[in-house]
């Protein structure tokens, strides 16, 4: 069975981080964490410098099992090591399914919807274009890793660069802080905990998805030394982008305009430079979600393959492409079903009823490195976690957060979301059961070669 090419350097793994997490929420959610915290743009600002961190010490987390262990699949493979099959299987079945696939539709429908800023779409011609919006993410990613690196670092690097230049100019030009006396609050009270707690879960979801990145660790060019570093200096860069932008839109609209803003960015621009800023905006955010679909389908398609090489998923999924050396039916299978959910609109109550799921496997991602830890003491570890053990385990707790947050909250969608995750356990037993009847000389004989036509 062919193996993946090591193709991606450290510039590489930092854009992938940076592109796959910024999508739309930096444009649209400030505002919200603002009203949160009671207009304090002090308290504001340092959750979204709390939250940074707090994903930061997962990727340090991460980084080490990563550096140990830089195979294809990465959280799964962290999760299958340590903590058993079946709760890796767990993971990859709803990351296929909902979390992955639904998180590309959403971004193809939002696209579609920013789109009609410029050009008029009727509702099928919106869903068309969703749909093609993939097909394109997909053919890039078909053609090779290091086709679908360079879109994406090209991509990444034209959002990021209009969000630094937008919030320099708004920070230049703004006279929102100076309308701003509530820098920091008289008094902290049970009120203000509460508005933190849940701003702090929302910025928690802006700062999701540095963890795709651990996919593609089997195809990292030393990785013992790169990967580790990429996975933090791309978190790290989101934490500068995201606080630099929230200070530019305080400066131009300042905390009381910023708490009624539903589109911050753009009315931030609109405000300081008028109304035609607001299209620039309109294009920065198409390629910024166009980025992020990117992202996940250069990675994600990863841990379908490790997880078909494992005898546990769709065996040919675990395919090769003989000439772009991709594993092509795992981008082209994942990319079809998210077109499927784009053009019937499901997956907006799945991922509502789902997303939150992944917190729990990140969180026990992250408990994998105390197993690695005592059952394999000499294992090489060209990085180790700085902080350890406090690193991991505070991030196991803001993910418990997160899980409990919405257990509480939303328990309908904990129910519909275990319900999803138990079907995936009958699946996982006739996989194994498949593979255990496998003739010996079937398991190790190559798969076919993938179709030059993909």
């Amino acid at each position: 069975m062919s193996s993946l090419n090591r193709t991606l350097t450290l510039r590489d793994l930092i854009l992938i981080v940076i592109g796959t997490v910024i999508g739309s929420g930096i444009f649209l959610v400030p505002g919200l964490v603002i009203k949160q915290t009671g207009g304090s743009i002090g308290v504001a600002l340092l959750v979204w410098l709390a939250a940074g961190v707090l994903s930061l010490l997962g990727a340090l987390t991460y980084g080490e099992m990563g550096a140990s262990k830089p195979d294809a699949g990465g959280l799964y493979v962290y999760l299958r090591d340590a903590l058993g099959p079946l709760p890796a299987f767990l993971y990859g079945w709803t990351m296929f399914f909902v979390i992955a696939a639904g998180s590309t539709a959403t971004l193809a429908v939002a696209f579609t919807n920013y789109l009609g800023q410029f050009v008029t779409l009727s509702p099928v011609a919106g869903k068309i274009v969703a749909i093609a919006m993939i097909v394109v993410v997909m053919l890039i990613n078909v053609r090779g890793t290091r086709e679908g690196a360079n879109v994406q670092g090209v991509a990444t690097a034209i959002k990021v660069g209009a969000i630094l230049v937008m919030s320099v100019m708004l920070i230049a030009v703004g006279h929102g802080f100076a309308q701003t006396p509530n820098v920091w609050p008289a008094q902290w009270n049970g009120s203000l905990f509460a508005g933190v707690g849940l701003a702090m879960i929302g910025v928690l979801w802006a700062y999701e998805g540095w963890q795709y990145v651990t996919f593609s660790a089997g195809e990292t060019k030393d990785p013992q030394r790169v990967f580790p570093l990429g996975i933090a200096v791309g978190t790290a860069a989101i934490i500068g982008i995201y606080v630099l932008a929230n200070i530019g839109y305080i400066a131009a609209l300042g905390a009381d305009g910023a708490m009624k803003s539903e589109r911050i960015a753009a009315e931030s621009m609109a405000l300081a430079f008028g109304p035609a800023a607001g299209k620039l905006i309109a294009a920065t955010i198409l390629v910024s979600m166009f980025s992020a679909a990117n992202g996940i389908t250069l990675t994600a398609p990863r841990l379908y393959y490790s997880m078909s090489r494992d005898g546990v998923f769709f065996a040919r999924l675990a395919e090769v492409h003989p000439r772009f050396k991709t594993p092509a039916i795992a981008i082209v299978t994942s990319s079809v079903w998210a077109m499927v959910l784009a053009a019937t609109g499901t997956f907006q109550s799945l991922l509502t009823y789902v997303v939150f799921v992944g917190w729990i496997f990140y969180a026990f991602g992250a408990i994998a490195i105390f197993v690695y830890r005592r059952r394999e003491p000499n294992l090489a570890r060209p990085f180790r976690t700085p902080g350890y053990p406090v690193t991991p385990i505070l991030f196991v707790l803001s993910a418990a957060a997160i899980v409990i947050n919405t257990i509480v909250t939303q328990p309908r969608n904990v129910i519909f979301a275990l319900g999803l995750m138990v079907l995936g356990v009958p699946a996982y037993y006739m996989w194994r059961s498949r593979l255990a009847k496998a003739p010996a000389d079937a398991l190790k004989a190559p798969s076919k070669k993938v179709r030059e036509t993909v």
